[in-house]
């Protein structure tokens, strides 16, 4: 990271890992569990990472689960590189803020609290209504950022637009670092608040353009491979991604040790505050599930920017979208689920959230051996 970028806040502390006394205790209370050990598989490992993370054994309820829903247009998709127009992000900008959306029906299925925030929408969302207003605030508790208009959903606007980055840089340096502050600001804002579970969630048409680029950047792969089907894109706009991803990564071949110049030059203003917003959750000690394709290459630059916060995410789901695999690969993570989903929003990750809850309670509420009067494994 250049010395400009840690001036102007692009540093994160030192990110402490999950409690490893606690680790070692919650795992210790498995094996007292009235069942075999390692009988309910990776439940047994989920549990025992939410107890390290709560610093906690047995750990306590996930009661107070945010999504945040990242919202930017970027230029590449004026290139064709999608089956919808950018028009549709502001449209369904407005859709989450009525509460209409998928990840709307999916969160309130789970208990789980939605924000929408407009990074980088193309033009100013009009007014809504004062149920969109409450579906798109921070809930009661949640701090209000000194700049916010009478929209909150807009208090954090960095342009309008990404750059197409094929051919331009994404955001200048300065709407970089405002950026990656801005997901910052809004993870300390949830976490203030109350939240013990987090989820950074996508809505950006074209915003798989540049998370492969980025993906593909970071690991190597090829952009033949890495690009997958989008929205549903025909073979001619595969062709026309394809060709924009190797373009992209072309500009942004000498940043791969450098997350603020990669974010500048094929990332956006949502994928910024995405990686900020993970690298704070992870300062704050806060676990994080992550979603799919967008928030997994945001996690990738977060993983440069704030060393060791990848200990605090757990992988949700596995994406149709190729890079993906690379992207979880590379973070050492294995999904808990593999739905074929490939919508974004967060919708992946908060239909694990059941999982990671059932996890918990099992770890918490089961009885022991000696409690229950139940004789253990011979021998």
């Amino acid at each position: 990271m250049s010395a400009a970028a840690a001036e102007l806040g692009a540093t994160f502390p030192t990110v402490t890992a999950p409690d490893a006394k606690v680790l070692g205790d919650a795992q210790a209370r498995q094996r007292e569990l009235t069942k075999p050990p390692g009988s309910l598989g990776r439940l047994e490992d989920v549990a025992c990472w939410v107890a390290a993370c709560q610093g906690l054994c047995p750990p306590r309820r996930l009661e107070r689960v945010r999504v945040v829903v990242f919202a930017g247009d970027h230029g590449i998709a004026r290139t064709g590189v999608s089956a919808f127009p950018p028009d549709v992000t502001a449209q369904m900008v407005q859709n989450f803020r009525r509460g209409g959306a998928a990840v709307n029906a999916i969160a309130d299925s789970v208990g789980a609290g939605v924000r929408v925030v407009d990074m980088a929408v193309d033009g100013d969302l009009p007014g809504a209504d004062s149920r969109a207003s409450e579906a798109g605030a921070p809930e009661a508790g949640a701090a209000i950022p000194a700049n916010a208009d009478a929209d909150p959903v807009r208090a954090y606007k960095v342009r309008s637009s990404s750059g197409s980055i094929d051919r331009e840089d994404a955001l200048t340096a300065a709407e970089t670092i405002a950026a990656i502050g801005a997901g910052r600001a809004i993870a300390d804002e949830e976490v203030d608040a109350g939240a013990d579970l987090l989820v950074a969630g996508d809505m950006g048409i074209g915003n798989t353009t540049p998370a492969t680029a980025i993906v593909a950047t970071l690991t190597g792969l090829e952009p033949v491979v890495a690009v997958g089907r989008g929205t549903g894109i025909d073979d001619a706009a595969w062709m026309r991604k394809t060709a924009a991803i190797r373009d992209a990564m072309f500009r942004a071949r000498h940043f791969v040790g450098d997350p603020v110049a990669l974010l500048r030059t094929i990332g956006g203003a949502d994928l910024a505050a995405m990686a900020g917003f993970l690298a704070q959750a992870a300062v704050r000690r806060t676990p994080v599930i992550l979603d799919g394709l967008i928030a997994t290459a945001a996690a990738l630059v977060a993983a440069q920017l704030a060393p060791g916060c990848a200990d605090w995410w757990l992988a949700g789901h596995r994406s149709a979208e190729p890079a993906h695999d690379a992207a979880l690969e590379r973070l050492h993570k294995q999904p808990l689920l593999d739905f074929g989903m490939r919508l974004g929003e967060g919708t992946g990750a908060l239909t694990a959230v059941p999982v990671v809850r059932a996890a918990v309670a099992t770890l918490s509420n089961m009885s022991t051996f000696a409690d229950a009067g139940v004789s253990g494994a011979a021998g």
